[in-house]
């Protein structure tokens, strides 16, 4: 998943009127405001009660749906491989909101303080906080990217990370 998809993506959907938040890989980026890997796919935290018309518009662009984990996950793809992994959201009225999780007495909460601003190719773009990013890589065994991921969040903002 490119740059450039990245951002074609987000303008079809912004097009759309879906709201939708960058995460992962091309989340910290966004937020450090350059690539500084290459990424499998793109992360998308979305309004769940706008799922119809993000699919809507990304059939239109030939993605598949290609695994569903609902409520917790899905992802799209299209032929040439690009995939999108999109993560639903119920939103509160504070502005804050939740993830169902593998564990339903569990859901992965997200503070209406993590929904910031990063810069993709120079384009502004909705993605998650670096404390939310930070939250998000814990709790598992880490991938080389993903400690990557971490160490560009430490030399940019200081900020504390478990790896």
């Amino acid at each position: 998943m490119t740059a450039d998809d990245v951002v074609r993506v987000l303008a079809l959907l912004r097009r759309a009127q879906a709201d939708v938040w960058v995460g992962g890989g091309w989340g910290i980026d966004a937020l450090i405001g350059e690539q500084t890997r290459d990424h499998r796919d793109l992360d998308l935290m979305h309004r769940h009660d706008q799922e119809a018309a993000v699919l809507t518009v990304l059939s239109a662009e030939g993605f598949v749906e290609s695994l569903s984990w609902r409520p917790v996950r899905f992802v799209v793809q299209a032929s040439d491989g690009r995939e999108i992994d999109f993560h639903p959201l119920v939103f509160s009225a504070d502005g804050s909101a939740v993830q169902a999780s593998p564990e339903p007495q569990r859901p992965f909460v997200y503070p209406s303080s993590c929904f910031v601003t990063g810069t993709i190719q120079g384009t502004s773009v909705p993605c998650l906080s670096a404390e939310q990013q930070v939250y998000f890589h814990q709790g598992y065994d880490p991938t080389a990217r993903d400690r990557h991921d971490m160490a560009e969040l430490r030399r940019v903002f200081g900020i504390a990370t478990h790896f």
